[in-house]
């Protein structure tokens, strides 16, 4: 299969000739300040010659930022001139002014330092608190790691931990910091624009000593990280203010934060929803109001890189001895990104880079490669998530597993990194779905492929079933073939209708099971015209499947002590002649059940019973958690009556017996005709592939197809050949990976012929 493309590299040619406006603030009089602040020395300039053989150009250096000022990141350069300049301000007081002074007009008038970070700024600006005796408080995103929390705190700083994003983290600092102190943030936005100028200003002084080092050398690129745009904005106007053909700049942004990049492309500024990344401070969503106009006039290429690419560079540093974190590893990422665009970069061994290398060492977990264009290795690593949740799934908390969080941030960056249109759902905290779109050209009709993301819990299994091992054509781990497999190939297919520009829109969606994300997704009002849902139907074409009720049942006895048997009533013992009652209804719709369709009989069993609280105790109530099969349309309500009769025939045995029920979900059966267009043209798709008549089936599980035919989607299922836990199978299960890669070629052939592939034509 040929390779999937990634997202391209942004580049605009008008940014030579372009020169920046000069600066108001004197670069003296910023370095002056700089060389006044306690262990100030200029960082090391590190010429990094291998680097330089691979990309095949004359030299690379890397300016390292991993000690400045006794922290391990340059933000402390423009957190301190920003904080002087505003108290400067506050207090009237001339620029040359020395700390100490400022230190006293702090203690006529307390005033408290705001700010939102992701890590560096605000441990830069709890430096400064500490520095000059005041207080400062922080407000910090709820994915921020616990060490870096942990070391803001170190500095003296009150920290404050919000649900929510580094832009949200920003918008409450800005608010609470009116009235109450000073905002010291390092992005600008309407209404708030002066202190992030002093704060830029503040980080030219790195870029004064590079040219200092480098004397006369005139780097050809300088590649800058991008979170909000403050430093890059920086960078911009310390090398195009004079001579506007010397320097060009390319900035590099998380796939997954990727602000700066799509407002380029897009021409405008635009507001992206970020997922967490390990490049901590470059997650953000929004660039800086200020940075804008000199980032869409004088950057002259931009680019995204994988988390993964970024921890490959920062195991290649380290290896030269070289601590970095994984902002400062992203310029060397995005100068390894080029060397196939080297030609269009206009790189030769004539060209020199420098790398700014902005933080030193901090802990991050290891991410996973996004770069797999194969369905086979693309659900090796979606299996080596582990995704479980709580046996009886619902709605309820992760008991037993993480849930769906992180597989979806990985899906995510699957999609980021090849610049596929990605929407986040989670109307349900902690059950996320993830929708990615390749929009049409027009004029075609709309597929979905849909897949759950999540697994049943780990917590009988023994071993790790998450492990993603390949042996003898399958690959095992759980979920393997429900349904990791399947939404592997569907992302393979949705990359591939990126590449084929078809007519119609491929909308790939990712959900929590059960038909939760799937329910959510169709509240938002996704629809499409036709769907396939990527469920294991050991690659047979599933037009029909059961549908399901649960119900909880609770019997009611009299809690006492043991010895007191004349006060006590056993609920467990009450429950047993509903028990009886309830086996009896199951035999009967097993022997004199009507075969309906496809579907087979009916069921009923008792799943989970639960009571008592110790030995020595009556217990006071026993439930009983119900399923029920269905092969008919019947609504839930009916169902439950059938189970209230169950409880009602009880009490023949048991008159006193005390009851209440309620049904927790109910999912409905699903079936389309042979005969449908849809189906035809799925069947067609599958014997152009396998070369064999497709084989239709109907399901005894259930899946979200009954949910999108409700809302008059056309819709089947189809999946790879594999095996899901059960008593009777291995419980990690397994796929076949032969079965896999043709399930993804179909859903490709599916793509193009019903969304109408104009790819050939066009080309």
């Amino acid at each position: 299969m040929a390779s999937l493309r990634r997202r391209p590299i942004y580049r605009n040619p008008g940014a030579r000739s372009w020169r920046a406006p000069p600066t108001t603030t004197s670069p003296e009089l910023v370095s002056a300040f700089h060389r006044k602040l306690p262990d100030y020395s200029p960082t090391r300039l590190i010429s990094l010659p291998k680097v330089a053989k691979e990309i095949g150009v004359k030299a690379v250096y890397l300016k390292y930022e991993g000690w400045r000022l006794g922290l391990s990141s340059f933000k402390i350069l423009g957190a301190s001139w920003g904080t002087f300049r505003a108290l400067a301000s506050k207090f009237n007081l001339p620029l040359d002014s020395d700390l100490t002074t400022l230190k006293k007009a702090l203690v006529g008038a307390p005033t408290t330092l705001f700010t939102a970070t992701d890590g560096n700024h605000g441990l830069a600006v709890a430096r400064m608190g500490s520095i000059l005796e005041t207080q400062v408080h922080i407000f910090v995103p709820s994915s921020m790691n616990p060490t870096t929390i942990q070391t803001i705190k170190d500095e003296g700083a009150l920290v404050t931990q919000i649900n929510g994003s580094y832009d949200l983290a920003v918008q409450v600092a800005f608010e609470t910091a009116k009235d109450k102190g000073i905002l010291i943030q390092d992005t600008a936005f309407p209404g708030y624009e002066e202190i992030p100028s002093w704060i830029t200003d503040g980080y030219r002084t790195m870029l004064r000593e590079i040219d200092e080092e480098l004397d006369k050398q005139t780097p050809d690129w300088i590649i800058a990280p991008v979170g909000v745009g403050s430093f890059a904005q920086a960078v911009v106007a310390h090398y195009k203010e004079l001579d506007a053909n010397s320097s060009k700049v390319l900035t590099v942004e998380p796939d997954t934060a990727a602000c700066l990049y799509k407002s380029l492309m897009k021409g405008k500024p635009v507001v992206v929803e970020t997922t967490p990344t390990i490049m901590a401070g470059l997650d953000c969503g929004t660039v800086s109001s200020i940075a804008w106009p000199l980032h869409k006039a004088g950057v002259d290429a931009s680019l995204t890189v994988s988390d993964y690419e970024v921890h490959v560079a920062n195991e290649y540093l380290k290896s030269e001895q070289i601590s970095t974190g994984p902002c400062g590893a992203s310029p060397l990422a995005a100068l390894r990104r080029c060397k196939g665009s080297a030609e269009a970069l206009e790189l030769d061994e004539s060209s020199i880079i420098v790398l700014l290398c902005t933080e030193g060492n901090r802990p991050y977990e290891v991410p996973k490669d996004v770069s797999f264009d194969d369905a086979q290795s693309l659900a090796q690593t979606l299996v080596q998530i582990d995704s479980s949740i709580p046996a009886g799934g619902g709605t309820e908390a992760h008991r037993g597993g993480p849930g769906v969080v992180e597989i979806a941030r990985y899906v995510t960056a699957w999609l980021e990194h090849r610049d596929i249109e990605t929407q986040w759902l989670e109307t349900l905290p902690g059950r996320p779905s993830v929708v990615g779109i390749v929009r049409g050209t027009g004029n075609g009709k709309s597929l979905m492929l849909n897949g759950h993301l999540d697994t049943a819990t780990l917590a009988s299994d023994g071993g790790d079933p998450s492990r993603g091992q390949i042996k003898n054509g399958r690959l095992y781990g759980r979920g393997a073939a429900d349904a990791k497999g399947g939404v592997a190939a569907s992302l393979v297919a949705l990359a591939r209708a990126k590449q084929d520009r078809l007519d119609g829109d491929i909308i790939f969606t990712g959900v929590a099971g059960l038909g939760i994300g799937t329910e959510h997704l169709l509240q938002a009002g996704w629809r499409a015209d036709g769907a396939i849902v990527s469920s294991p139907t050991q690659a047979s074409l599933g037009i029909a499947h059961k549908g399901f009720a649960w119900f909880e049942v609770t019997i009611h006895g009299r809690a006492s002590p043991g010895f007191q048997f004349d006060t006590g009533i056993d609920a467990i013992s009450r429950a047993g002649y509903f028990l009886v009652v309830l086996d009896k209804y199951s035999k009967r719709l097993i022997e004199e059940g009507l075969k309906y369709s496809l579907l087979g009989l009916g069921s009923v069993h008792a799943s989970i019973v639960k009571g008592g609280e110790d030995l020595s105790s009556y217990p006071a109530t026993c439930s009983i958690q119900l399923e029920r099969r269905t092969v008919l349309d019947e609504p839930p309500d009916r169902l439950k009556a059938d189970v209230d009769e169950l409880l009602k025939t009880s009490t023949q045995d048991s008159p006193a017996l005390s009851y209440e029920s309620k049904t927790t979900l109910s999912r409905p059966t699903f079936e389309i005709a042979p005969d449908h267009p849809f189906v035809s043209l799925v069947a067609d798709q599958i014997k152009q592939t396998t070369g064999k008549e497709a084989k239709m089936s109907a399901e005894a599980f259930w899946t979200d197809a009954s949910l999108l035919a409700e809302k008059d989607i056309a819709v089947v299922m189809y999946g790879p050949i594999g095996e899901t836990p059960s008593p009777q199978a291995p419980k990690e299960g397994w796929v076949d990976l032969q079965s896999l890669t043709m399930v993804a070629e179909t859903l490709i052939g599916i793509s193009q012929a019903f969304c109408g592939e104009q790819c050939r034509m066009r080309q």
